[in-house]
Parts: C-alpha cells; sequence; structure tokens
C-alpha cells in the first residue's frame, strides 16, 4: 500500500464515520425509556479503523471524526461529551482487541466500546453538574451500550469479511505487523 492509498482510505473512512455520525444526530431518539441512548453508527467505522490500520492511523481516523462531527453541528459540550466518550471507547477496545480472537470477539470488542462510550459521557455529565448522581443512569446505558455495540459488532464482522477493499487493507495492516515482531491473530483467510 502506497503512502497515497493510505491517506484516500483515512480519509474515506473519517468521512464516513462523519456522515454517519451526522445521519444517527438527525434521528429523533430512538430508545423512549432511555433518554440520550444512541446507536453509536460511527463506532462501526472506528471498529474498521481498528482492524484494518496501524494504532496512529485508527487514531486518525477517530479524531478526524470527532473534529469534523463538531464542526459540522455541534457546540464546545457536544465535543466534550463525544471526545470523552469516543477516546474512552477506543482505548477499552483496544486493549480488549489484545486479549486476542480466542478470548473475545470483534462483537465483544464493539460490546465494551459501547459501554465505555457511555461510561466516559457519564463522567462528563458529572464533571459538568457537580454531582456523581448521574452515574446511577450508568445501568441503563450499559445495556443500551451493549445491545447496540453487539449490532455494530455483527456489522463490522460482516463487513470486514465480504468487503474485498476491507479485507486487502486488513492482510495489509497484519502483514506489516508481522514484519514488526507483532502477532497476527485476528487476520482471517481470505476467500475469494
Amino acid at each position: 500500500m502506497t503512502k497515497n492509498q493510505k491517506i484516500v482510505y483515512i480519509a474515506l473512512l473519517a468521512a464516513q464515520a462523519v456522515i454517519l455520525g451526522l445521519v444517527e444526530r438527525s434521528i429523533p431518539f430512538p430508545f423512549a425509556f432511555a433518554p440520550g441512548a444512541k446507536l453509536g453508527i460511527a463506532n462501526l467505522i472506528t471498529i474498521i479503523a481498528i482492524f484494518t490500520l496501524p494504532l496512529k492511523d485508527s487514531f486518525t481516523v477517530v479524531w478526524m471524526r470527532l473534529i469534523m462531527t463538531t464542526l459540522l453541528g455541534g457546540t464546545l459540550s457536544t465535543f466534550m461529551y463525544s471526545c470523552v466518550g469516543a477516546l474512552l471507547s477506543y482505548l477499552g477496545m483496544l486493549l480488549v482487541k489484545q486479549l486476542g480472537p480466542k478470548y473475545v470477539s470483534i462483537i465483544g470488542i464493539s460490546a465494551t466500546g459501547g459501554i465505555l462510550h457511555n461510561v466516559g459521557q457519564l463522567v462528563v455529565a458529572s464533571w459538568i453538574s457537580q454531582t456523581w448522581t448521574v452515574m446511577l443512569y450508568l445501568p441503563v446505558l450499559s445495556f443500551m451500550g451493549i445491545l447496540s455495540g453487539i449490532a455494530i459488532g455483527i456489522a463490522a464482522n460482516y463487513l470486514l469479511e465480504h468487503v474485498r477493499t476491507l479485507r486487502d487493507f486488513q492482510a495489509v495492516y497484519y502483514t506489516q505487523s508481522a514484519k514488526k515482531n507483532q502477532q497476527t491473530k485476528w487476520l482471517k483467510p481470505i476467500k475469494d
């Protein structure tokens, strides 16, 4: 993969994440019993970035999504909520991914990201409101995070198995990782 191909791929992933985030923002709250709960559709792109790009580049995708989504209709408070939630989710997914496919699937990694995104947002809400009682809402949001994480994980798993471009980038990523003496345990054989 050339440098230009990688830059275009990162830009495309970031653009897709921004579009998915804006589309999700335009959908009214889908869960009436859990105000503030969202589907987390843009997290699909984060998972794809984690599995097809090196750490620095996947972080670039997440950061570009946060900045662009905020510039296209967000406020400082939405940026704070999104930033802490997305970064905590991203770091948590990276840590859980280190366990390997023997212990956790892409769906489990995605569900972890869904829970941690809600934890991050509630921490910001607690800081803004100057009370930790906001954290009492965590069980409801965690349940919703698990459900949406499972759905996003299933979609990511399907895309990583059936979209040839993603499989190609995944193969390049794990080949480069193997050259740096990292494990290639997540690479699935490419079927034609």
